[in-house]
């Protein structure tokens, strides 16, 4: 198991800084997004017009890989919802907005394929996802939402297994899949089909209250990727502003925030033994969305801390 970085937070910085930051902090690897808007670091049409050779000895000359390819933006235009709610990513019809994100899809896994890297992560996104509640109108329509998000992701997903790429959904609010049992229903939509799998996000989970142990231990083999992200409940808090983050989410008395790794409330010795118990081998890639410390610090804090607990092999001299 490795510890790498996530770089879209440091999207404003040029990539050569970013990789210099994350090789001195002893990363073994990045993540690196293709979205629209936090594309700063890798190009799509670039990369696709031939500059994957320069771009992966770039990456190599500061001993990094890439673990994974970040499509989240896009891709959630795909299942939706296609509302005011996703202007902000692509101003258009619901049709110009799936036909958009199955174009940045298919140059995410085409750069992915020509990247040597084997993982996209992203959202299947939902078309409604007030349909999970049972009144008014939910039940029937959630579970049809499922045949719609077959009936758009098939072919991307035949698209990745002509790539040999797999795509790592990340389970979390406003997507058909965020808990144990509605990721249990994804999968059963698509015929268990293997190049559909999960980006674990701890963090995530535990915001719908959700065990990432649990998690871990009902989909250990199809985890694809894992983002080092923490969080924490504030019991006083939950009381005036639930689990939900509206208005200003970084608000001092919202119920739920995420933290950097070790600042919250996630057991990371029993997720990381679960990882291991799941024979998951990749990157923990640490996601800095922590609204009280400074990025940088904040990394430097969460590396230290998995540095400390992820398992290494150690030869006696």
């Amino acid at each position: 198991m490795k510890i790498g970085l996530f770089t879209w937070p440091f999207n404003d910085i040029p990539l050569e800084k970013v990789l210099r930051f994350a090789s001195r902090l002893g990363c073994r690897a990045i993540e690196v997004a293709t979205d629209t808007g936090r594309d700063n670091h890798l190009n799509l049409d670039k990369v696709l017009r031939g500059g994957a050779t320069e771009y992966k000895r770039l990456v190599s000359s500061y001993n990094l890989e890439i673990s994974a390819l970040s499509c989240h933006i896009d891709s959630q235009l795909i299942g939706g919802p296609h509302g005011l709610e996703t202007d902000r990513i692509f101003h258009g019809s619901p049709e110009e907005k799936i036909r958009y994100g199955v174009e940045r899809v298919k140059k995410t896994i085409e750069c992915a394929a020509a990247l040597d890297v084997t993982v996209i992560n992203g959202f299947l996104g939902c078309v409604n996802f007030s349909w999970v509640y049972p009144w008014p109108g939910g039940g029937e329509l959630w579970e049809k939402a499922y045949e719609q998000l077959v009936e758009r992701w098939t072919p991307l997903l035949d698209y990745c297994r002509s790539y040999g790429v797999r795509f790592a959904h990340e389970p979390f609010p406003q997507q058909q899949a965020f808990s144990v049992e509605t990721a249990k229903r994804l999968l059963e939509a698509f015929n268990m089909r293997r190049e559909l799998g999960f980006n674990l996000d701890p963090a995530n989970l535990m915001w719908f209250l959700v065990d990432p142990v649990a998690f871990v231990e009902e989909f250990g083999e199809r985890i694809y990727s894992v983002h080092a992200k923490d969080a924490e409940i504030l019991e006083e808090n939950i009381r005036y502003s639930s689990i939900l983050l509206l208005g200003d989410k970084d608000h001092p008395r919202r119920g739920f925030r995420f933290r950097v790794v070790g600042w919250g409330q996630i057991n990371w010795r029993k997720l990381i033994t679960a990882l291991l118990m799941a024979n998951y081998s990749g990157v923990l890639s640490i996601e800095h969305e922590d609204p009280w410390l400074d990025r940088v610090d904040g990394c430097i804090k969460a590396f230290n801390f998995l540095k400390s607990i992820v398992p290494e092999k150690v030869e006696l001299e």
